[in-house]
């Protein structure tokens, strides 16, 4: 049988590749360390937990609105006026099966066929192959390390074309953990204004922020870009509720409905008590989401310093998410490899240590070692690939 030409395209996924062959090896019984996954290694908080059973005691299992049930849209609006001081109505908002599936959705509305979506590097695995779905192209931007891997204006400028319908801005990123200042949005902003673009802004890891700088969303810094941009997000990350799926989208209200329009065919609605459980997330304390940070913020620093040990590793050091993207082109060549990709394969075999290699994320040179994981594991984990170095150096 024939497949269609859409998933025929389609570049498996480099996390979940490395995850595998991680699962494999510890099925096998060896002691692997996966740094490749990219969910808080917390249990969901409490009082998340209870919402939800208290929701299927009240019998709210039923189907919802395709958009969201009513109170978790008015909880996200409330969300964005206190975090961000930022007006919504809820006309403006679409709770999706997870933030990845308001991405999903957010490309099927907008592009048409040849469509182009320019497409910072290095970028999250799904960004390019959602557009790609969606018969849309691409437009690879490869920012450079020497600039926290953040691009410039005058490289947006140079990617647009008369067929450039969005850009995507993802801050803090996924995988490097670079953050964007408000004087660099600003600077971006204006080019967007001036060619209309539209400007999607992954904001997932918004709370996992470990310097003195501050979120800033695009949507903040005029009333023409709050116009042009589409926030995305989720309780994924920042309440540790990977499995639960929900995410949104808020902005211009005649995209959000036509996601809904298109959800109502898809997906019908997200699950009905996970809506509930979001709805206690974002209707409480965050204390809970504060521990997380700061727990996060602690093996970040232990990461960093262990990992800048080794010879051959080069990091620059993030400012949010958890992940940690060093590059090792330098580490691979004294070990005899020709390439990152065979040099991060033969170090699962040999150590047991799971990394994502760069070329994933349209980054050849580096790899992404998420510390969502323990302190003893993450040590254990940097004195293996520091020995494997130092045996395999030639």
């Amino acid at each position: 049988m024939k497949l269609a030409q859409r998933v025929q395209s389609l570049t498996p996924s480099s996390t979940l590749a490395i995850t595998a062959k991680a699962k494999a090896l510890k099925a096998e019984g060896h002691d692997v360390i996966g740094l490749g996954a990219g969910e808080p290694d917390f249990n969901t908080p409490e009082y998340i937990l209870e919402a939800a059973k208290r929701a299927m005691d009240e019998g709210k299992t039923k189907y919802t609105p395709s958009g969201g049930v009513p109170e978790l849209k008015n909880a996200i609006v409330a969300k964005m006026k206190r975090d961000l001081d930022l007006e919504y109505t809820n006309e403006q908002v679409i709770v999706t099966t997870g933030a990845k599936h308001a991405l999903f959705t957010l490309f099927q509305v907008l592009l048409d066929e040849g469509d182009e979506v320019i497409v910072p590097a290095p970028y999250w695995v799904s960004y390019p192959e959602q557009i790609k779905l969606a018969e849309g192209k691409p437009v690879f931007v490869q920012a450079q390390e020497e600039n926290r891997f953040k691009i410039t204006p005058e490289q947006l400028k140079r990617a647009i074309t008369p067929k450039t319908k969005a850009v995507i801005i993802n801050s803090p990123s996924n995988p490097t953990g670079m953050m964007y200042s408000r004087e660099e949005l600003e600077a971006i902003g204006e080019v967007c204004v001036e060619n209309d673009l539209l400007i999607v802004s992954d904001e997932i890891y918004e709370k996992l922020i470990y310097s003195q700088e501050a979120h800033i969303s695009m949507a903040q810094l005029s009333e023409q870009l709050f116009d042009q941009t589409i926030i995305i997000n989720g309780v994924s990350k920042s309440h540790s509720m990977t499995g639960w799926r929900i995410g949104y989208a808020i902005g211009n209200k005649e995209v959000i409905k036509a996601m809904t329009n298109m959800a109502s065919h898809s997906t019908s609605n997200p699950t009905s008590v996970a809506q509930y459980a979001a709805l206690a997330a974002y209707t409480s304390s965050e204390e809970e989401v504060i521990k997380m940070r700061e727990a996060f913020k602690e093996r970040l620093e232990a990461l960093y310093g262990w990992m800048t040990e080794i010879p051959g590793v080069e990091c620059v050091k993030p400012s949010g998410a958890f992940y940690l993207f060093p590059n090792v082109k330098e580490a691979a060549e004294i070990c005899g490899f020709n390439n990152v990709d065979d040099w991060v394969k033969t170090l699962l075999e040999k150590e047991k240590v799971a990394l994502v290699p760069g070329s994933g994320f349209g980054s050849p040179e580096n790899v992404r070692l998420s510390y969502a994981t323990s302190l003893e594991q993450l040590k254990e984990a940097a004195s293996r690939i520091h020995k494997f170095v130092k045996e395999h150096q030639l």
